[in-house]
């Protein structure tokens, strides 16, 4: 007999080998055969939004935010999706049954995903990240044991582990490859765990010579633990956090003597089995300590990397891009689910300021690009979508912008890299926790200041303010396109971050606890 069990199981494999539109069917008749089974909708909602249809999710993802009000789960799944959708329709008291349902959740609990990257997005406190992090990790841990300690051994070369799915054409390889590459050798011995595909791309065969890598794609969490603890690694790095493809639980057994989360997650891990948190002065202050599970590691500078070697291809016209040649074109790089009501009433009065420019949006789809011009009013002939398109395409792409507009409460991470590669300068507003804090650790690293701003109105103030200065744009590109060492001196971030792991690794060698590592 056919159960909706096995219908579930059949559609979820079907979406997992990336044949979404296949998966539809056996849930709408799971459905018929369980019209109130959540989790039916959940594998709805997240077919739907393989194939774009934000709204359908939307929808489909609201039946278990009604029939489960107190799941955490359930909810921020809800409001992610309805972010990606561009639909506020009821974002306030979506956000409200959000932190309402993280409230009231046990902190012990593991029974449920914690879903804190649907708070990244959204306005919440970092002690709400943390809670939602703990979720996430004690439930993505469940049944994981812990391996017999693995007593540090002093060595030659410390071996460092990364971790990640990431080590092909992706955003995070675009910032690491370069760090990778410079690591001193003779002092580290890297290992490079994938457990994402080989695409072929220029990336991964950098990448792949940067370190010894080893393909953990085909085993379980567990395995792969055991495939590091075999490797004897010293200080195991993640490299994704809570991001979609991780696999942090396998930190959870314990492979490795010295446990690191590093660069794929803006905040904390929330997990006790996460030794320490790397980041910098500016987005992880050491005063913020409480709302971290892990001891913050400080890099002196931006704790994000960059690489040397990425530099833009020609520009395409503007024409090419649907812009006009004669407007001050404010780009709005970062996804759709990054923009809230607040940001986009800040931009339409930038608009409106600034009777010359155009916003030229990354499109979040034909759904949310129509709700962004419904939104947008009697501005919307001013806002220009652009396609997704390769990463190489995109960059050379980006320099035919004047300014660039950050996103907040949630930053731009790898966004603001992009921008500042492509020379093109960047405003941002500087929040409370880790996910706004990361474009202002970009550009005071970068030298670039003066363009971190503390609110809306400064913000929206210093926008105008640089739209109308021609000169005053010029030369903060000049200073970008000088590319300043406090962003762009790898081989000084490479000794920085091994200082850190060097001091890390002594702390373990004297059977200290972990501690606190500030900037030296």
């Amino acid at each position: 007999m056919t159960t909706p069990a096995t219908l579930r199981s059949q559609a979820a494999a079907l979406r997992l080998a990336g044949r979404p539109a296949e998966a539809i069917d056996p849930l709408l008749q799971a459905l018929a055969l369980a019209p109130t089974d959540t989790d039916t909708y959940l594998q709805l909602g997240f077919a739907l939004q393989a194939l774009g249809l934000h709204s359908q999710a939307v929808e489909a993802l609201r039946t278990p935010a009604i029939l489960n009000p107190h799941s955490v789960m359930a909810q921020g799944y809800l409001i992610h999706a309805t972010q990606k959708a561009a639909d506020w329709s009821q974002l306030d008291a979506d956000l409200a049954a959000l932190r309402a349902a993280l409230a009231a959740k046990p902190a012990t609990a593991d029974d449920e995903f914690g879903m804190p990257f649907a708070l990244v997005g959204l306005p919440h406190t970092r002690a709400e990240l943390l809670k939602a992090a703990a979720l996430a990790s004690r439930h993505v841990a469940r049944g994981l044991k812990p391996m017999t300690p693995h007593r540090p051994v002093p060595r030659e070369r410390i071996r460092i582990g990364y971790l990640s799915a990431d080590f092909h054409a992706h955003a995070t390889a675009a910032l690491l490859v370069d760090l990778l590459e410079s690591h001193d050798r003779r002092r580290f011995d890297i290992r490079l765990y994938s457990h994402g595909p080989d695409d072929g791309s220029t990336l991964r065969r950098r990448i792949a010579q940067a370190g010894t890598l080893v393909d953990v794609s085909a085993l379980s969490m567990a395995a792969t633990a055991e495939c590091i603890r075999a490797d004897e690694v010293d200080i195991l790095v993640d490299l994704k956090g809570h991001t979609a493809g991780s696999r942090l639980a396998a930190l959870a057994c314990r492979p490795a003597p010295v446990q690191v989360s590093w660069l794929g997650f803006p905040g904390t891990s929330g997990a006790g089995f996460i030794d320490y948190v790397i980041g910098d002065p500016v987005v992880t202050p050491l005063d913020h300590a409480a709302d971290y599970s892990e001891c913050i590691a400080q890099l002196p500078h931006c704790y994000q990397p960059q690489d040397r070697r990425r530099a833009p291809g020609p520009a395409p016209t503007r024409a090419e891009q649907g812009l006009r040649d004669d407007a001050l074109v404010l780009l709005g790089a970062n996804a759709a689910y990054k923009i809230t009501p607040a940001l986009w009433d800040a931009w339409m009065e930038v608009l409106r300021q600034l009777p010359d420019a155009q916003l030229w949006q990354l499109s979040g789809g034909e759904q949310a690009d129509s709700r962004l011009r419904e939104a947008a009013g009697a501005l919307a002939d001013r806002i220009v979508f652009a396609p997704p398109v390769g990463m190489d395409e995109h960059l050379a792409r980006l320099q035919v912008a004047d300014l660039a507009l950050d996103s907040w409460p949630c930053n731009g991470h790898t966004t603001t890299s992009d921008a500042l590669a492509a020379g093109v300068p960047v405003v941002t507003l500087m929040n409370d926790g880790f996910p706004g804090r990361v474009a202002a650790s970009i550009l005071a690293a970068a030298g670039l200041e003066s363009c971190v701003t503390q609110d809306a109105t400064a913000y929206m103030a210093r926008i105008c303010e640089l739209g109308r200065d021609a000169p005053a744009r010029s030369a903060l590109r000049e200073r970008i396109l000088a590319r300043a060492p406090g962003l762009y001196d790898t081989t000084r971030f490479a000794r920085d971050l091994e200082s850190l792991y060097q001091r890390m690794w002594e702390r373990a060698l004297a059977g200290q606890p972990p501690s606190a590592l500030p900037a030296a």
